[in-house]
């Protein structure tokens, strides 16, 4: 990861947008947010119309390294104290039971609030000037930041990202590429057990070798899970129709593709055998990363790319069922059900 580290003058000019109520992007190590208050409730709605982003869908909290979390919930659990000295900061966001004090806003109506403290230098340069400016005031200066795009389509990795979809609307703090490329893991605690709400670089094993406990893992039938980013069953897609096949269920889709309208058909594979389409003419091959870590460092900035690349449909080869893959299956399962939902 190359990082680009703003001026001390861009990042302290970022931090005075925050406070005066405007929005602000900046980078973190997982994806680009799109940022404001977490205490104001007019900033927290321009967020929500800015991105499109339904009301009742909560945006978590990222808070400056000598931030308190404490500020933000009723309680902080003996585990929850375990996993942010563990994971703080990182990728790692916890949901807990909201402070009376925090807006409901920032949690979509419900009584619990997420909160994270990320490891990219850039993210936590303006986040502690933003809390510097809180101090004296009562409050904390943490910053409510979803991912910087319009609701339900492909996160950002990188600040032209953000550009391509806000333009000069958004102040954009440039940090360069994200590292994880992926969003943070978001473990709940607010109803007395872990369970893993979204999948991401913390895995569950990490989490129970801290706290001694497996967390439960998402299978469709937790009825009582607070909602929280990312979760709906539609999101992170690309514009561009995308299927998540099994290679076998792929050859006869690029076989039989209709050439007519000049455009391509996209595949995304790791299997030895896709190579064989890679001269085609009608087809756009990319050759997926083998390893998790890659694969969802490059994984928002391919589909991205393939938006761009005038292609009819994008056919991506379905990748393991195991828990390294656990979290780049969420986003490539969620970014077909998109399409499937349109």
């Amino acid at each position: 990861m190359t990082i680009i580290h703003p001026s001390a003058a861009q990042i302290e000019e970022a931090a005075a947008l925050l406070d005066a109520g405007e929005l602000v992007a900046f980078p973190t190590e997982t994806v680009y947010g799109l940022g404001g208050d977490a205490e104001n409730a007019d900033a927290i709605a321009r967020i929500y119309a800015a991105k499109g982003r339904p009301a009742n869908h909560p945006v978590i909290v990222h808070l400056a390294p000598e931030a308190d979390p404490g500020y933000w919930v009723r309680a902080l659990p003996v585990d929850a104290q375990k996993l942010i000295d563990a994971f703080w900061p990182g990728p790692l966001t916890l949901i807990l039971k909201r402070a009376d004090h925090i807006p409901a806003a920032v949690s979509g109506g419900q009584d619990s609030v997420g909160v994270r403290c990320p490891s990219h230098p850039v993210a936590q340069a303006l986040l502690s000037a933003f809390h510097r400016r809180r101090l004296g005031t009562g409050k904390q200066g943490g910053v409510a930041g979803p991912s910087a795009n319009r609701f339900g389509h492909v996160s950002p990795t990188t600040a032209q990202h953000v550009r391509e979809e806000f333009g000069s609307a958004v102040h954009v703090v440039d940090g360069g590429a994200a590292d994880v490329g992926i969003e943070s893991t978001i473990l709940d605690l607010s109803r007395g057990f872990p369970a893993l709400l979204r999948p991401g670089h913390v895995s569950p094993q990490q989490i129970a070798d801290v706290i001694g406990i497996a967390p439960r893992l998402p299978d469709g039938t937790d009825a009582t899970a607070p909602r929280a980013s990312g979760t709906l069953k539609a999101h992170y897609a690309p514009r561009t129709p995308l299927a998540l096949l099994p290679f076998s269920s792929i050859e006869p889709l690029i076989a039989a593709f209709d050439r007519s309208s000049g455009k391509k058909v996209a595949l995304v594979a790791r299997a030895s055998s896709a190579k064989d389409w890679a001269d085609a003419a009608h087809v756009h091959f990319v050759a997926a990363p083998e390893d998790p870590q890659s694969y969802a460092r490059d994984l928002y900035g391919l589909l991205r790319a393939l938006d761009r690349a005038n292609v009819e449909r994008i056919l991506i080869e379905k990748l393991p069922e195991s828990v390294e893959w656990i979290a780049v299956n969420d986003r490539l399962g969620r970014a077909a059900a998109f399409e499937e939902s349109e």
